[in-house]
């Protein structure tokens, strides 16, 4: 019988509650990437089936939930490089785009040779259409958006800057079924648990 080859692909993804988002703001509620990975995967099937429902699409919703659990794999071997650093300039965002796609490849090459072409739809971003990047960006503005309203309402005034900056990236992915999700789910995020289960 052949030697079963051991793999660190999973105790790689186990790292992503390592990676502390905001890392270079002071947080009241700490948020790693594992937490956010796993939020925008519900934001972004959410999003899926609403285009779908509403607006006429056929998005495989299922397929748009895994893509965003692992949107941000490659971080575990880049880390969370802060916003205002990856987008300084057009040779650095093009630098590390470059070094994300790397990182993409190589967690995808710690898979068992025979499973990596059935990840790579998931975790290469050049299998992703681009409806589908766009429905998955979406939900991780929405998440970031979520977040930093929960640090504003509770008195962190840190996060005023970051808001106005996600306002205006959410103005340029502005869709219909974000505007459904913004006004149908965010507004409950904040209140009590009396509040949204009474």
């Amino acid at each position: 019988m052949e030697q079963i080859k051991t793999s660190h692909f999973f105790a790689c993804l186990d790292r992503l509650r390592l990676i502390q988002r905001w890392s270079l703001m002071r947080n009241i509620e700490r948020e790693n990437l594992a937490e956010h990975s796993l939020q925008v995967a519900f934001v972004g099937h959410a999003l899926a089936l609403i285009k779908n429902r509403f607006y006429g699409a056929q998005l495989n919703a299922e397929r748009i939930a895994v893509m965003a659990m692992y949107h941000d794999t490659s971080e575990i071997f880049t880390g969370d490089l802060p916003t205002p650093i990856k987008y300084f300039n057009d040779e650095i965002t093009h630098a590390y785009k470059q070094i994300e796609t790397a990182a993409e490849l190589h967690l995808i090459s710690l898979l068992p040779e025979e499973l990596q072409t059935d990840f790579l739809p998931y975790l290469d971003s050049h299998y992703f259409s681009d409806e589908e990047k766009h429905i998955v960006k979406q939900a991780d503005l929405i998440c970031a958006y979520i977040k930093v309203k929960f640090e504003l309402e509770n008195g962190n005034q840190e996060f005023r800057s970051a808001k106005v900056r996600l306002e205006n990236l959410m103005d340029q992915w502005r869709s219909p079924e974000m505007d459904y999700f913004l006004q149908v789910f965010v507004p409950s995020f904040g209140k009590s648990i009396d509040e949204i289960t009474l």
